[in-house]
């Protein structure tokens, strides 16, 4: 079972630095416990970098790029059912990038902080070769940490399930490095995901309290599926595919397979996880009340570490362990 060359790294580094250690696992959000005496209970960190020639598609506005720098951070808060609140940003910069520019990145930076109500307290600059903002963020609660769903909670006879459809970020991928074609109601939709991804906190906020594992979704839905699996020790059977509106049109018009786009795109910043069979009517009860989307994907049995898909009944297959890009 291959994994990325990202997680060969991570893993690494964990090893050495033992960051497997408890009284949490690695996940993609740190979390320490304060203990019960205290106020607040309960911290979590979370950095994110992003680098201008990987993370940065053709077309995209300085603001939107400022912003998309924080969206990353705050969809794994919203995994976690965490909602962030101070934010410390570190720049570096080309000698080339003009001050309007610069403007226009505070801009972003400013509609992120009062779109998801974070304070940003300061930073760093530098000089850089490679245009990069690197994003540290954190939270408080009083919740404790035994209440925070981690990626390793899954368990046999939970229900897979995530927070809406996908496929249609790497259809907007798509449209705007390789001018792929798509029709006039889609084309909108599909490339307003890649400018303006919208993390999923309302949703991990809600859910939080029945979720028994979770982790956002930008590494792609296979990726992501495969993580909760690994993490968990368990076998997870995928037996609806939540593929957004078009896009089985649109890949075959482009000449794509549409599980490419669903299962291997990327930067969908949904909400995947596991809800154990005894919660999952309260939680459909408060996805009506709540007006969110609640797909619920397959089932969790006993296993080590595989996805399967299973189409119309049939032999499930196994899906290749990939995401949608590798350092």
């Amino acid at each position: 079972m291959r994994e990325s060359r990202e997680q060969q790294i991570i893993n690494i580094l964990s090893s050495v630095l033992r960051l497997y250690e408890k009284p949490f696992p690695l996940d993609d959000v740190a979390l320490i416990d304060l203990g019960r005496t205290k106020r607040p209970r309960l911290l979590a960190f979370k950095c994110d970098m992003l680098v201008g020639s990987t993370d940065i598609p053709p077309l995209m506005k300085s603001w939107q790029v400022a912003r998309k720098s924080l969206v990353s951070c705050v969809s794994d808060f919203a995994a976690k059912g965490l909602t962030p609140s101070v934010c410390i940003l570190s720049l570096g910069l080309p000698r080339s990038i003009s001050l309007q520019t610069i403007k226009e990145l505070a801009y972003g930076f400013r509609k992120a902080s009062k779109e998801f109500g974070i304070n940003i307290i300061g930073g760093d600059t530098n000089h850089s070769n490679e245009f990069t903002i690197d994003c540290s963020m954190f939270a408080h609660s009083n919740l404790p940490i035994s209440t925070i769903p981690a990626q390793g909670g899954a368990k046999p006879g939970d229900v897979i399930v995530t927070s809406g459809v996908f496929g249609h970020t790497a259809a907007g991928l798509k449209i705007l490095l390789n001018n792929a074609r798509v029709k006039k109601q889609f084309k909108a939709r599909y490339t307003s995901s890649v400018m303006l991804p919208k993390p999923r906190l309302e949703f991990g906020i809600a859910f939080r309290k029945f979720l028994s594992s979770s982790i956002d979704s930008s590494d792609g839905l296979a990726s992501s599926l495969y993580r909760l699996a690994i993490k968990s020790n368990v076998d997870l059977h995928v037996e609806r595919v939540p593929t957004a509106p078009g896009i089985d049109e649109f890949a075959s018009e482009n000449g794509i397979h549409s599980m490419e786009l669903v299962m291997y795109g990327g930067e969908e910043f949904e909400i995947v996880g596991t809800i154990p069979l005894w919660r999952l009517r309260r939680a459909r009860q408060v996805a009506v009340f709540k007006g969110l989307n609640l797909i619920e994907m397959g089932k969790v049995s006993g296993g080590t570490g595989k996805v399967f898909l299973t189409r119309n009944g049939g032999i499930p297959e196994e899906l290749k362990n990939r995401g949608y890009s590798d350092l």
